[in-house]
């Protein structure tokens, strides 16, 4: 079982938005940090945004600084990215991780343990 559930993808036109969620369960996801990252086929994963325990420390992407926000709420288990002004290029596989490194969140995807198994974001008109 995934200890990671993600939602909220989709097809939305450019300029749109999408909020993505990521349930964690079977472990204690609030002492971990939570990344999302995204991939397309034959390229590389890449590191869009990353929230430490606690909500102190976050980091995003360039690519995506000011059109994204990366959000947690501990009781619910859930990390929420919030994805607006949707470009054709966002358009990939989001899945979200789980990481010990602390104090500071990074975007480097092999400090992440546990991973979810992610859903489809496509932005196209």
């Amino acid at each position: 079982q995934s200890p990671f559930v993600e939602s909220g993808g989709g097809l939305v036109q450019p300029g749109g938005s999408l909020t993505l969620s990521c349930v964690a369960s079977g472990f204690g996801s609030e002492y971990y940090a939570i990344g999302w990252f995204r991939q397309v086929p034959g390229k590389e994963r890449e590191g869009v945004s990353c929230i430490n325990s606690g909500g102190t420390s976050i980091q995003y992407a360039d690519s995506v600084k000011g059109r994204f926000t990366i959000s947690r709420d501990d009781l619910k288990k859930t990390v929420y990215l919030r994805m607006n002004s949707l470009k054709p290029e966002d358009t990939a596989v989001y899945s979200c991780a789980a990481s010990t490194v602390q104090p500071q969140c990074v975007l480097n995807f092999p400090e992440y343990d546990y991973w979810g198994r992610g859903t489809q974001v496509s932005v196209s008109s």
